[in-house]
C-alpha cells in the first residue's frame, strides 16, 4: 500500500504538494500567503533531494482515478473473454496489469535499489506471480484492489493535513495602523513591535499583544480551546488569529509573524517531522518484519504444497500499511487535535512520552495559582508601624519583577504609601532582596536568609496560610508580611484528573513548608517539597530521570526554567515567561490547567490507538497467512482482506483527527479582582 510523503511533520514541500492537490492552488500562491501572514519558514537541508520512500507521493488526481476505471475495465473484458486472440495469454490483462500498476512497480524498484522491504515490493512478486500462471482477472483485481485503497487513504490523511490549510487561514494579509495620527492598512509583515494595531468588529487579529485601549468580546477558540468569547479590556492580552466580535479595539502589538502563538503552532507542526517519535522507528521495523515473514511463509507453503494458488494468496493476505501508515496519521491527529484545544507540543517524541507519563512536578506560584499574590496581613515588630514595613519593603522592591514584590508594591500604592527607588538592588534567587535605601541596607526575604545575615527574627512563628515576607533595614528587625496567592479554578480538578489517571502528581515550590503544606491539602496532592531553589528543583527532577521514571515539570516562570529542561517534557504555561516557553517541550495557551489533562488524555489515547493497529494488524495477518496457506483463501478474497484489513486499521488512526468545525471544550477561566 503507498503512504503519502512525510506523514510524520509538514515541510515546505509538503505544503506546497498538499495544498495544490488538496486545494487545487498554484503551489507559490500558498508559500506567499504564508510569507504575507508575516510566517517565514525554512525548508529543511536537503528537501528536495531526500525522500521518505515509505510513503508515496501519489495524490488524489484525476488520473488515479482514470487508473482505476481502465484496470475495472480491464478486468471486465478478461472476465468475458470479450477479446483473447491467445489461448494461454490475455493480452488486455497482461497490458493493463503493467500500465495500471505501474506506480506499485515503480515503488519496488526503487526500493530494490536501497535494498528495503516494502509492502510494494511484495504485492509485486504477488502479481509477477499472477501473471506467470495466467491468472490474469486476479492480478487486475488484485491492482484495482491496491490503487483504490491508495485514493481511500489518500483522502484520509489529506483530512488531517488540511488543518494546515485552516491555520493558514487565520492571520489577515493586512491590517490597520496608527502612524504619526493617522490610521493606515499595511501588509501584515510590515507592522513593528510597539506599534499600535486598530481592530475592527468582525476582523481577525494579525498580532500577539495587550489591548490599550477599547471593550469587546474576542473569540479565540481556534488558538486557545476557549469556547466562549473572551472579554478584552485595556490590559488585556489577545492573540493573533482570534476574532473580534463587536467594539473596535486599540491592540499595543508584541509578537509578529512566526514569534506568535499562531506562529508557533505552525511552527511546532514542522519541527515534529525532525523529531520522529520513537514508535514510529517501530511501526516502521514491524513493517518490514511483517513482509519478510509474509515472504517466508510463502516459500514454505510452495514447498509444502507446491499449490501457486496458496502461495500468492500468502504474499497477498498479509499487509503492513496499517501500521506504517496508520503510526503517523494518528500522532499528527494528535499533535493537531492538541494545538486546537490549546496545547502546543513540539513533537511526536514528547507525544509519546506523554502518553506513558507517571509523575508529574508542578510549580506553585503562576502555575496553581494566578501568580498575582495579595497582602493579606503585616506583623510589626514591638515599637514599629506597618506604614513603615510597609515603605521600606515595597522601596526595596519596586525594582524587582517578582509576584510577591509586585504585590508588596501594589498594595502600598494602594494604601497611598511613598515609594522611593533604592540605590542598589540585589535579587538572590529563591531567598530574596537585598537594596540600600538613603544609606541603610534593607533586606526583604526569607528567615534562612535574614537568619544568614544575622538579624535577630525575635523567634516570630511562621506564617501558615501564605507567603512570610520577612523586613529587616539596618541590621533590625522590622517584621512581616504576609502574602497570599489564590488558587486557580482549574487547580484542584486538574490535579484530580490526574491522580485518577494513576499520575502521581508531586508539588514543588519555593515557598515556606507551611505554605506548601496548605497548598498541597487543599489540592489533595500527597507529597510537596518546599523552600526549594531552582538548581534545586532542576536536580530533583534529574534524579528522577535517571530512575527511568517518565517525568513532567509543569512551571511558568524563569526559576522554572533549569527544571523544566531537566524533564522528560517540560511543560509551560503560556502566561509565562520567555524563558519558561522556549525552555518547555509542551506549551499551554493561556493558564487553564485542564488543557494539560486533555494533552495527556489525547496522547494516551493516540498511544493506544497506535497499539490497537499493531496488535490488530498482526493478528489478521497472522490468521490470514494461515487461512491462505492452507488453500482456504484464493488470492481475490486475499486481496480484499489485505486491503479492508488495512483501512480499517489506517481510519482507526483518524479518529484523533479534529473536526473542522471542532473549536474545543476548555473552559473559561478569569483572573481575581486585585484590591
Amino acid at each position: 500500500m503507498s503512504l503519502w510523503p512525510s506523514l510524520r511533520g509538514i515541510s515546505i514541500k509538503d505544503l506546497e504538494t498538499i495544498m495544490a492537490i488538496v486545494h487545487e492552488k498554484d503551489n507559490s500562491a500558498v508559500l506567499k500567503q504564508v510569507a504575507e501572514a508575516g510566517i517565514h519558514l525554512t525548508e529543511p537541508t536537503g528537501a528536495h533531494e531526500e525522500h521518505d520512500h515509505h510513503d508515496h507521493e501519489h495524490g488524489f488526481e484525476t488520473a488515479e482515478i482514470l487508473r482505476v476505471v481502465f484496470v475495472a475495465l480491464a478486468a471486465a473484458i478478461v472476465w468475458f473473454h470479450l477479446w483473447e486472440p491467445f489461448h494461454r495469454v490475455s493480452v488486455i490483462g497482461l497490458a493493463a496489469t503493467l500500465i495500471g500498476g505501474y506506480p506499485i512497480f515503480k515503488e519496488a524498484f526503487e526500493n530494490v535499489l536501497e535494498r528495503r522491504m516494502t509492502m510494494e515490493l511484495s504485492m509485486t512478486i504477488a502479481l509477477a506471480s499472477a501473471l506467470a500462471i495466467g491468472e490474469f482477472f486476479t492480478a487486475l483485481v488484485i491492482t484495482a484492489f491496491v490503487l483504490g485503497a491508495e485514493i481511500l487513504e489518500g483522502l484520509t490523511v489529506g483530512r488531517g493535513r488540511r488543518a494546515i490549510q485552516d491555520m493558514l487561514n487565520f492571520l489577515p494579509r493586512t491590517a490597520s495602523v496608527l502612524r504619526d495620527g493617522q490610521t493606515l492598512d499595511v501588509a501584515t509583515d510590515t507592522i513593528l513591535p510597539g506599534e499600535i494595531v486598530l481592530i475592527r468588529p468582525g476582523s481577525r487579529v494579525p498580532v500577539d499583544g495587550r489591548v490599550v485601549s477599547g471593550h469587546s468580546f474576542v473569540e479565540e477558540a481556534a488558538i486557545t480551546g476557549e469556547p466562549m468569547p473572551s472579554e478584552k479590556t485595556a490590559g488585556s492580552p489577545i492573540y493573533a488569529g482570534a476574532i473580534n466580535q463587536t467594539g473596535t479595539l486599540q491592540v499595543l502589538a508584541e509578537r509578529l509573524g512566526k514569534e506568535t502563538t499562531f506562529g508557533k503552532i505552525i511552527e511546532a507542526v514542522e519541527r515534529a517531522e525532525h523529531s520522529r517519535a520513537p514508535i514510529q522507528k517501530t511501526a516502521d521495523r514491524l513493517a518490514g518484519y511483517l513482509v519478510y515473514f509474509a515472504l517466508g511463509a510463502a516459500a514454505l507453503t510452495f514447498l509444502i504444497t507446491h499449490n501457486i494458488r496458496a502461495t500468492i494468496s500468502v504474499v497477498i493476505v498479509a499487509g503492513a500499511c496499517g501500521i506504517a501508515a496508520g503510526t503517523p496519521l494518528a500522532i499528527l491527529g494528535a499533535i493537531g487535535r492538541a494545538a486546537r484545544q490549546g496545547s502546543i507540543i513540539k513533537g511526536g517524541i514528547y507525544l509519546e512520552a506523554l502518553g506513558h507519563l507517571d509523575t508529574v512536578f508542578l510549580d506553585k506560584t503562576g502555575t496553581l495559582t494566578y501568580g498575582m499574590p495579595l497582602v493579606t496581613e503585616i506583623n510589626a515588630a514591638p515599637g514599629i508601624s506597618e506604614q513603615l514595613i510597609l515603605k521600606a519593603a515595597a522601596s526595596a522592591e519596586s525594582g524587582s519583577e517578582h509576584p510577591v514584590g509586585r504585590a508588596i508594591v501594589r498594595f502600598a500604592e494602594q494604601q497611598d504609601i511613598p515609594v522611593s527607588h533604592p540605590d542598589h538592588f540585589e535579587y538572590r534567587i529563591g531567598r530574596g532582596v537585598l537594596a540600600t535605601l538613603h544609606g541603610q541596607q534593607t533586606i526583604i526575604g526569607s528567615r534562612a536568609l535574614l537568619a544568614e545575615l544575622g538579624i535577630d527574627l525575635h523567634q516570630q512563628a511562621n506564617a501558615v496560610h501564605g507567603t512570610e515576607v520577612l523586613v529587616a533595614q539596618g541590621g533590625h528587625y522590622l517584621g512581616s508580611i504576609l502574602v497570599t496567592d489564590q488558587l486557580r479554578d482549574s487547580s484542584a480538578p486538574a490535579v484530580k484528573a490526574l491522580t485518577d489517571m494513576g499520575i502521581k502528581v508531586v508539588l514543588l515550590t519555593g515557598d515556606a513548608k507551611t505554605v506548601a503544606e496548605a497548598v498541597a491539602d487543599r489540592l489533595g496532592i500527597i507529597q510537596a517539597y518546599s523552600e526549594l531553589l531552582p538548581e534545586q528543583k532542576a536536580a530533583f527532577i534529574a534524579e528522577q530521570v535517571r530512575k527511568g521514571r517518565t517525568v513532567v515539570m509543569l512551571g511558568d516562570g524563569i526559576n522554572d526554567a533549569p527544571a523544566l529542561s531537566e524533564a522528560t517534557v517540560g511543560v509551560a504555561m503560556g502566561t509565562g515567561t520567555d524563558v519558561a516557553r522556549e525552555s518547555a517541550d509542551v506549551v499551554l495557551i493561556g493558564n487553564d490547567l485542564m488543557k494539560f489533562v486533555k494533552t495527556v488524555r489525547i496522547a494516551r489515547n493516540c498511544r493506544r490507538i497506535i497499539f490497537q493497529n499493531f496488535y490488530g494488524t498482526l493478528i489478521v495477518d497472522t490468521i490470514g497467512i494461515g487461512l491462505a496457506a492452507v488453500g482456504l483463501l484464493n488470492p481475490l478474497l486475499a486481496a480484499f482482506i489485505h486491503v479492508a484489513s488495512e483501512l480499517t486499521f489506517i481510519l482507526n488512526s483518524t479518529r484523533l483527527l479534529a473536526p473542522r468545525e471542532e473549536i474545543g471544550t476548555a473552559g473559561h477561566e478569569q483572573a481575581p479582582a486585585q484590591v
